[in-house]
């Protein structure tokens, strides 16, 4: 099970007494924060499942910090997008008969 969560957490540091905390809680996962993407992402992969893993938000909460689970949705294209993809999956698809 991987969850990804948006957080507010800043710097090295708060991340790594972040994964000090959730390293207690989820002792076998592979805890890793991307702080350089704009949602200042926090990746568990971990056996648990998820209601387990929401405790992470506890946890960041607790200390101060914001932090929502991201949608794994598929946000919906433009149509001018859409119709250029499907154009190129055509065209893409009658050269691999020839």
């Amino acid at each position: 099970m991987i969850e990804i969560f948006k957080t507010n957490v800043e710097t090295e540091r708060e991340a790594g007494l972040l994964k000090s905390f959730l390293g207690e809680l989820f002792p076998t996962a592979r805890i890793t924060f991307d702080l350089s993407d704009c949602d200042r992402i926090l990746r568990i992969e971990s056996g648990n499942e998820p209601t387990e893993l929401l405790k992470a938000t506890e946890i960041l909460a607790r200390n101060g910090f914001f932090c929502e689970v991201l949608s794994d949705e598929i946000s919906p294209k433009k149509p001018h997008t859409l119709e250029l993809e499907l154009r190129y999956i055509f065209t893409f698809k009658n050269l691999t008969r020839a």
